[in-house]
């Protein structure tokens, strides 16, 4: 990898301790040009879910998944299996993300400076996502305890 894709792909990323990380991914991505699917696994996709990807600005992922959790909500295990997949094909969509953001900004900017500044602009991260998975899980523990306390009051159990 040339040193311009390195800088983009750090210009995108905005966090230098993981631009690293992120531009052994994205290779796994691409071969010789061409984009394939490939399986990398983040622990962080796998905790966040659809928060990550929200977090990572790759709002297709997250609608994607984010439907994938819907249906699987009637699959025995449905749960379970999402979360897995979201563990290793999320980054996938962080790569498609910063690959269309790419092609845009090399298409209509010509000096490399100025498409490292676009893409520092553009790129990056929505760290409301951080707070609202947390949020929302705090809520989702709040709504389990008193649907439990409930449970145990109406069963009599003391």
């Amino acid at each position: 990898m040339n040193e311009y894709d390195k800088k983009m792909i750090e210009a995108f990323i905005q966090k230098p301790e993981k631009t690293e990380w992120y531009i052994n991914a994205f290779g796994k991505f691409n071969v010789n040009g061409i984009d394939k699917v490939a399986w990398v696994w983040s622990w962080w996709a796998f905790g966040g879910g659809i928060f990550y990807l929200l977090y990572r600005k790759a709002y297709l992922g997250a609608l994607i998944f984010f439907l994938a959790n819907l249906v699987s909500s009637v699959v025995p295990l449905g749960g379970i299996l999402i979360w897995i997949l979201q563990g290793g094909f999320s980054v996938y969509f962080v790569y498609l993300k910063y690959k269309n953001l790419k092609n845009e900004i090399e298409s209509k900017i010509e000096d490399e400076n100025e498409r490292i500044k676009t893409m520092q602009q553009l790129g990056g991260y929505n760290n409301w996502a951080i707070w609202a998975g947390a949020i929302l899980s705090v809520l989702a523990l709040i709504g389990i305890v008193s649907y439990f306390i409930a449970f145990v009051a109406s069963a009599g159990i003391n």
